[in-house]
Parts: C-alpha cells; sequence; structure tokens
C-alpha cells in the first residue's frame, strides 16, 4: 500500500453478515484535494463498494476517504476477499486481503443484542439490550433528569424538545460527544477515568448551549462554558485556583494561542483555562453580559477566533483580548492554593495524556480527534449495533485498560504515588509497542 492506511470497521475481527465501513487515510503531507478513492471487491460475487471523496475528518481534520457501511457482507461465506482500491485521478492502486470470519462466532452480546429506546422527564435515551447501559437503565435514566433539571436551571431555559441520548458501550474520546445528540460512553472497563453523570452534564450543556445559537461561538468558550456549569471537567474541581496552579507550574497558555489552536493544544489545560476565564468573565459582568456577549461574537477576516474574541471583548466590556487576560492573571496569582492540588493537577494532566497515547497506538478509533461515531439514528434505522460494540479487546488491552482504571482511581483517591507508579507502568508498555511498531515498519521498508 502506497503510504495509504485503510482502517475497517467495526473494529476488531470481521464476520460474515456485517455491514462494514472504510476510512482510507491519506499519507501525512499528500495532496488529496479533489480527489476520490474507488473501491472494488473482485471475487465471487464480485462487489463495487463505490467511490468517496477525500475531504476533512473529525475535530483533527484528517485527511481521508470515509465509506460508511459500504460493504454489505450479507450471505457472503466466511473466508478471505481481496478488495481493490485507487485513487482517482491519476492516484496509486493497491489491494487489501480481507478475512471474513463465520457469522456463529461473533462475541456475545452482539448475536442478540439491539437497540432499545426509552423516555425520561428530560431525555430520549437509546441503549443496546445486553450491555452495561440496558443492565443499569433505570438508574441511568434517573441520573438523566437529575442532570437535565440541573443544565436547564442553569441555562435559565426550559425544555422546548427532550435530549436525545445514544449510550455507548465502548470508551469513545474522552467519554462523550454532543453534535445533533449527545453520546456517551457506558462501560464497566471504562479506562476514560470520568463520572457518568459529569460527562452527561457536560455534554448536556453542549446540546442545549448549541439550541441557543451564536453567530461564532469560539472553542474555548464553548468548553470552558461546559466545564464552568459542571463544576470541573472530569470531576467537580475548584475551577480558579486549579487554573492558578497552572501559571505556578508554568502550564499556563496564553489565551490568543488557545484560542487559536483550542483542540490541539494540552487537552486538560485548555479546558481548565477555559472554565477558568468563563467564571471570571461570569464574576466580573454577571450572567447576562456575559450571555449577551458570547452569544453575539462574529467571525472575522483572519478567521482566528482569537481576533474575533478580541472584537467582540472591546464591543461589549471595552476590553481587548490582552487587557482581559492581563486583569485574568491578576486574579489568577491572588489566589490560594492546596499543596496537593499541584500533584493531583500534574497527574490529571499524565493520567488523560496516557490515555490519548494507549488510544492512539492501540485503540485508534477512539482517539478524540478522529474518533468514530457513526450517526445514531441511522444506526438504529438499520438495526447495526457492531459499530458501538466491538473495540479492541485483546490481551495487551485489557491489561493496559485495567492498570489506567487503577491509576485513576488511586488519582481520585488521592494516592498521588500509586497513581503515578502505575503510570509510569503503563508508558513503559506503551513505549515497547511503539518500538515493536516501528522494528516492522522498518523491516517492511515502510520508512527510510
Amino acid at each position: 500500500m502506497p503510504g495509504f492506511t485503510v482502517r475497517f470497521h467495526p473494529d476488531g475481527s470481521l464476520y460474515s453478515g456485517d455491514q462494514v465501513s472504510l476510512e482510507v487515510i491519506a499519507p501525512p503531507g499528500v495532496d488529496v484535494a479533489q480527489k476520490k478513492v474507488l473501491v472494488e471487491a473482485p471475487g465471487n460475487p464480485p462487489a463495487d463498494l463505490g467511490s468517496a471523496d477525500f475531504g476533512s475528518f473529525g475535530i483533527g481534520g484528517r485527511s481521508q476517504a470515509t465509506m460508511t457501511w459500504a460493504w454489505d457482507t450479507s450471505g457472503l461465506a466466511p473466508g478471505d476477499f481481496v478488495l481493490d482500491f485507487q485513487v482517482l485521478p491519476e492516484g496509486p492502486s493497491w489491494s487489501t486481503t480481507v478475512n471474513l470470519h463465520p457469522a456463529k462466532d461473533v462475541p456475545p452480546p452482539e448475536p442478540q443484542a439491539a437497540w432499545e429506546t426509552v423516555e425520561s422527564e428530560c431525555c430520549v435515551v437509546s441503549y443496546i439490550t445486553g450491555t452495561e447501559a440496558a443492565r443499569d437503565i433505570e438508574e441511568l435514566l434517573e441520573i438523566a433528569d437529575e442532570q437535565g433539571r440541573s443544565t436547564v436551571s442553569q441555562m435559565g431555559i426550559e425544555f422546548s424538545d427532550q435530549i436525545p441520548v445514544t449510550l455507548v458501550s465502548r470508551v469513545v474520546g474522552h467519554g462523550g460527544f454532543a453534535a445533533n445528540e449527545i453520546y456517551v460512553s457506558y462501560l464497566d472497563r471504562n479506562y476514560a477515568g470520568n463520572d457518568f453523570s459529569q460527562v452527561l452534564h457536560h455534554e448536556m450543556i453542549h446540546l442545549l448551549d448549541g439550541r441557543l445559537g451564536g453567530d461564532l461561538r469560539p472553542s474555548i468558550l464553548v468548553e470552558g462554558l461546559a466545564v464552568y456549569l459542571s463544576g470541573g471537567h472530569f470531576k467537580k474541581e475548584p475551577l480558579f485556583s486549579r487554573a492558578a496552579a497552572l501559571v505556578e507550574m508554568g502550564r499556563y497558555i496564553p489565551l490568543a494561542t488557545l484560542a487559536d489552536s483550542f483542540y490541539t493544544s494540552q487537552h486538560e489545560i485548555g479546558y481548565l483555562e477555559g472554565a477558568a476565564l468563563v467564571k471570571y468573565l461570569v464574576d466580573r459582568f454577571g450572567w447576562e453580559a456575559f450571555d449577551e456577549f458570547y452569544r453575539d461574537i462574529e467571525d472575522q477576516p483572519s478567521g482566528k477566533q482569537s481576533d474575533a474574541l478580541d472584537v467582540a471583548l472591546q464591543d461589549h466590556f471595552s476590553l481587548s483580548l490582552n487587557e482581559l487576560e492581563q486583569r485574568f492573571l491578576t486574579a489568577l496569582n491572588r489566589q490560594q492554593t492546596n499543596p496537593d492540588m499541584y500533584d493531583d493537577l500534574r497527574l490529571t494532566i499524565e493520567y488523560y495524556d496516557t490515555v490519548r497515547r494507549y488510544q492512539q497506538l492501540l485503540d485508534p478509533s477512539a482517539y478524540f480527534l478522529t474518533a468514530w461515531l457513526p450517526d445514531g439514528e441511522q444506526m438504529r434505522q438499520r438495526g447495526i449495533v457492531a459499530d458501538y460494540l466491538r473495540h479492541p479487546n485483546g490481551p495487551d488491552n485489557q491489561e493496559i485498560e485495567t492498570l489506567l482504571i487503577q491509576a485513576d482511581r488511586d488519582l481520585r483517591a488521592g494516592d498521588y504515588s500509586e497513581s503515578e507508579q502505575t503510570l509510569i507502568t503503563i508508558n513503559r508498555l506503551l513505549d515497547s509497542f511503539e518500538a515493536s511498531d516501528l522494528e516492522i515498519a522498518l523491516a517492511n521498508g515502510f520508512l527510510h
């Protein structure tokens, strides 16, 4: 394969009867604008899987052609199938062999699993039968209603429509996403170290915030608002004093830099700073003034969100972004911090950096910048459950995910030394996987 990566979904083994999706990922730096990929299965019977244009995928904007549920393997016997790929026009071509396992070998709970949808006071909740979400659904509905009441109270609005929530039985990203509906991971082996109610509240804020609208809602404020109104990111936390600790630790990111590269900046630092900034603005100017400013930010010719913030700040508060930052930093420097906070904050950052490193190496469909998260409504209409059930589950995955869960438990319990040692162990294991992948790549001539 000439530098292109093909990723198949559902993750792991494929089985006869699967609705298979493909991601054809372009090599870094290769211009695939105005190009597409054509995929065919020339076997018996032959199949034309169609074509897809290259474009930007996910929060990270990865360059790829995405073919969702393009290969219907219903009726195909188990065995090897050759797929032919061709990049058009005048692009490279290659073939890849895919093995379909017998349908009878599909792992549980999938063979009997199906979508179910239930309603509560606040929400329409969809989940897959036979999963942990199905087991705990009554408790989860109570949590959803509690968080829903809290969210609408904070936002100062009433429900115009129930909130659609899809419970995903695998880890995706950091455990939650919001688009036209909310997606929250719920499973016993959740290695992303978060609290279900906290994540659900965060994503509810996003969905209702989106309904309220605004010309341009900068990412630093979108995420900052959700963390601020949730009282923390992955757990309840004193936002302002933790942001002050970032300054003392030398980890503070200047606001203009953070505004223009929010999702590619260090994740926990960015979210914490954004939340502390929202808190500062609300405390200083009041909720109504903040909300009017937030929903009146307009895009600028430069395309930079920092410039949009600067103009709106001057219009609403007679402050430039630089002047706001100086006042913000002065307020942070006046904060008192608990000595334990430094260890907790440092290890929280290290923990989630390790989670993302694990995902990039051994669970890539979960990585937040390019997560595989097909539309829930279409999955329910098509009766597809595999994309939300299957995930890498080999011995290495089980070992590292168990260690990540332990590191998170120790961190939340304040056992910082134990958590740190576990993170060191995990990263040594990941070092070995990276070294092994490099040796394989060199041996096959993929790197020069």
